[in-house]
């Protein structure tokens, strides 16, 4: 199993910051930036083959991978998106999909959690996908929300959806067993042959409503981000000194 972590994006949001750094590279915690984060976490989690999909200002993350390896000891693949700035990233994660046919815990680029999230996911490994959930936190119409049946089975995420149906956030954790790559990586290539703006997780429901199994792993009290805007960057600023 490697590392996967998404992070193509341009995050026009958080400029002036990503005027020349992708959004993974904001500093969060003095040097210490959200890569640094999502590296030294899938370390820690006993991950040390760490593949990136890169996208806009690719050559920043360039520039960085041999420090990054030196820093976490782990090693380094780059994949490289140049669709990044037109497309979303269902099509960033199918990219991936030689690396993640191995099997891979993946975390999107712009979020910030304690390496709980990634243990938890460990822990409760099952045969196919397993998604981060936080059933905690009150839901507004932005987060990516979903429902679990009864049998633990994924039957909706989307953002699209009311608040008070869903069974929680998708915070931007998962693990992809190798068992799944194949099917993932066909569903993933419908979802942005049918519409390049779609999310991967419009992949993980194409993959679901063909039977896959995609199953909850409820992360509990953590404090945790996705940084989407200056107001998300300074809550990241917050709680990432307390990792």
């Amino acid at each position: 199993m490697i590392g996967l972590v998404l992070a193509a994006g341009a995050g026009r949001r958080l400029r002036p910051y990503t005027d020349t750094l992708p959004k993974a590279l904001v500093p969060v915690d003095g040097e210490t930036t959200i890569m640094d984060i999502s590296i030294r976490n899938l370390a820690a989690a006993g991950l040390t083959d760490v593949t990136i999909v890169v996208g806009y200002c690719a050559n920043a993350v360039e520039e960085r991978k041999a420090a990054f390896e030196d820093k976490y000891g782990v090693k380094i693949s780059l994949v490289h998106n140049d669709k990044a700035e037109e497309w979303n990233n269902a099509y960033s994660l199918w990219l991936a999909r030689d690396h993640f046919a191995q099997g891979a815990l993946m975390v999107n680029g712009d979020t910030v959690h304690p390496v709980s999230v990634e243990q938890t996911l460990l822990a409760d490994r099952g045969p196919s996908i397993l998604l981060a959930i936080d059933n905690l936190k009150k839901l507004g119409d932005e987060e990516m929300k979903t429902v679990f049946n009864g049998d633990g089975q994924l039957t909706k995420i989307t953002k699209l959806m009311e608040p008070a149906d869903a069974t929680g956030e998708y915070i931007g954790a998962n693990i992809i067993e190798a068992a799944a790559a194949s099917a993932l990586a066909d569903a993933l290539k419908a979802t942005w042959e049918r519409d390049p703006s779609r999310y991967y997780e419009d992949g993980f429901q194409e993959y679901a409503n063909r039977g896959g199994e995609v199953r909850p792993a409820m992360i509990g009290q953590v404090d945790w981000v996705e940084v989407d805007n200056h107001e998300d960057l300074a809550k990241a600023r917050e709680i990432a000194c307390r990792y």
